[in-house]
């Protein structure tokens, strides 16, 4: 393995992308996903490939993994020249699919944009991990187990040994992501390719993920290309910068050069959408995102009302843990624990936290999609809680959420059209052609063409397929909508749009939402009020202004430090990030935890004083 420091310019590359033009056969004939691309990845380099979703990033790595033909894709044109470890330079557009069985995994790694897709249902996480390790590198069962074990340790899995026994529908989907990244890192591959690795990660995660990566390529020489749309990614991970617009290349450069000196319009439009941390700074209200290329803001900052739409009182969902041969409850998953917050009519309240702290799982629990164990939940008036089925179905056209995974929570076999539409068929809210009409205009409130409303949702990118999962939680004109990472598989300028749209319905229909993400810049956008999670609790909860201007709990100040910052020379180092292992949200059978103590450290901010073990 070539021993070559980052950004240092070696004599070849390890891989590299020549006249690569990539089509899709359509009813209306051939579409080129990427028309003309070509650039090279050099040993110990990472090169980000940045741009908007449907602009070609995604192919142009599926291609090189020879995986685009088992999309529908078809490699027209071009070579993709690789460095192997023993067998010199070949080019992978002509080779077999046995020879590319034997460099996937092993020489080149991929990290793929959705865990739930990229992991087997089937097959226990400790299976699936191991099983590269057996075939590749010829490991015994017992060492391949070791060396799992080990992998999940690195990408900070709480309980690595119980997670190794569980299958991926048990995990949430940050804990997902973590086991993907741990298997493309687990044959130490030549080259690794990073779609979107980080998008279903929050801050804490993230920020070590990518220290994890960027160590593994300069102790290996590992070359990586890293597609995103973050750009504070790519101010904390790039040595060069390829921006991909329309399936073409149209600028490349080093970080600095592309964030200090960008050349091309487009690029210069990418990073005046960036959002940065502290752009609210002194503002009490939520304001509309830059809109990518627009410097015209349509939306005024959104005040709300005074008035209680959704109170939560002491909040608790636990799940059961099964054992032992008659599989009795022998433990506890203490998911939610005591919560309790308010949301007032036409505002925004955002929950913040790790993957696993029960943000999702609070959600859930809100519109009864779980069922918790106690507390009080009121809608309007209403005790959702204690709504039998009938009325609980009544209840939630008032009530919608929109998931953090588009593809599983659209259905593969309906037209995108028809699935907008079934939330009004099934509540009989409009008929015939005004619900095509309603349909069509939601299809423009959320900036998609009408022409795709035909279409299924593997013809989409996650971007368009996040905002059609959007316009189908808007059908019904709900009061409270649930975002649960709505945003977080969004590029950029899309990202703007989407949450512009949001706010633009908040004040046009006095909605509000219960906003779950773990991009910091987002929240500090749209929130009214935030509250910080970790391990089921709420530690920290206040006006959006007290929270992130003042920061009082210690993990909500680690929380803010971990932000990426769009900016190349303020990169953050392995030792700036000195987090504390998460504890075991799991407790025996009769624990009791300690009571929930809150000390109001000014006007509406709350900060937990009881132990909550940070």
């Amino acid at each position: 393995m070539l021993d070559t420091a980052p950004g240092q310019t070696a004599a070849e590359p390890i891989a590299r992308i020549d006249r690569l033009r990539v089509e899709f056969e359509t009813r209306q004939g051939p579409v080129a996903g990427v028309e003309d691309l070509s650039f090279d990845i050099r040993p110990g380099e990472t090169v980000c490939v940045v741009g908007e979703s449907g602009s070609g990033k995604s192919v142009s790595s599926l291609s090189l993994m020879r995986l685009i033909e088992f999309g529908g894709g078809n490699i027209a044109r071009g070579r993709l020249l690789f460095d192997r470890k023993d067998g010199g330079e070949v080019d992978l557009a002509t080779q077999s699919q046995k020879v590319m069985r034997d460099i996937r995994g092993n020489e080149i790694g991929m990290i793929f944009q959705e865990p739930m897709t990229a992991l087997n249902p089937v097959f226990t996480v400790g299976r699936q991990l191991s099983e590269g390790l057996r075939v590749h590198r010829g490991m015994s069962r017992e060492a391949a187990n070791a060396e799992a074990l080990d992998l999940l340790r690195q990408v900070r899995i709480p309980e690595p040994e119980r997670r190794l026994k569980q299958y991926p529908h048990e995990l949430s989907g940050g804990m997902r992501q973590r086991v993907v990244i741990a298997m493309a890192l687990a044959c130490k591959p030549r080259l690794l390719i990073a779609d979107e690795p980080t998008t279903a990660l929050d801050v804490t995660i993230q920020a070590e993920i990518l220290a994890l990566m960027d160590r593994l390529k300069r102790e290996t020489g590992t070359a990586v290309m890293f597609i995103t749309h973050d750009m504070a990614v790519v101010a904390q991970m790039a040595d060069r910068v390829v921006v991909m617009f329309r399936g073409n290349k149209v600028e490349e450069g080093t970080v600095e050069e592309i964030f200090e000196r960008p050349q091309h319009p487009y690029t210069k439009a990418l990073l005046a959408a960036v959002p940065r941390l502290g752009e609210m700074q002194g503002k009490p209200l939520p304001e509309p995102m830059k809109l990518f290329g627009r410097p015209d803001q349509t939306i005024a900052p959104i005040p709300g009302s005074n008035e209680t739409l959704l109170t939560v009182e002491n909040l608790t969902t636990r799940f059961p843990v099964k054992g032992g041969f008659f599989r009795r409850t022998v433990a506890n998953v203490h998911a939610v624990e005591d919560v309790s917050f308010t949301i007032n009519k036409g505002q925004t309240l955002s929950l913040v936290g790790e993957s696993g702290c029960g943000k999702s799982t609070c959600g859930r629990s809100v519109l009864r999609l779980v069922e918790p164990l106690r507390g009080r939940v009121d809608l309007g008036g209403t005790d959702v809680l204690g709504l039998g089925p009938g009325a609980l179905r009544d209840k939630r056209s008032e009530m919608q959420m929109i998931f953090q995974d588009p593809f599983a929570s659209l259905n593969p076999q309906m037209t995108l059209a028809d699935q907008v539409a079934e939330p009004m068929r099934n509540y009989e809210t409009h008929k015939g052609s005004g619900m095509m009409d309603r349909v069509a205009m939601l299809f423009d409130r959320v900036e998609l063409p009408r022409s795709f409303m035909k279409r299924f949702p593997h013809e989409l990118s996650g971007g368009q397929r996040q905002r059609v999962a959007i316009a189908r939680a808007l059908a019904l004109t709900p009061k409270l909508i649930v975002a649960d990472e709505a945003v977080s598989a969004l590029d950029v300028s899309v990202q703007a749009q989407v949450v512009n749209l949001m706010m633009e319905l908040q004040a046009d229909l006095g909605l509000s939402y219960l906003f779950i993400s773990h991009d910091m810049a987002v929240v500090e956008r749209v929130s009214h009020r935030v509250g910080v999670m970790y391990l089921g609790r709420i530690v920290e909860i206040g006006p959006r202004a007290a929270v992130f201007e003042d920061p009082r709990h210690p993990y909500t100040r680690a929380l803010m430090k971990a932000v990426p910052v769009a900016d190349p020379r303020r990169r953050k180092s392995e030792k700036d990030l000195n987090f504390k292992p998460i504890p075991s949200p799991i407790h025996p059978v009769g624990f009791e935890p300690a009571e929930t103590v809150f000390e109001e450290v000014s006007p509406g901010h709350f900060v937990l004083v009881s132990d909550s073990g940070y």
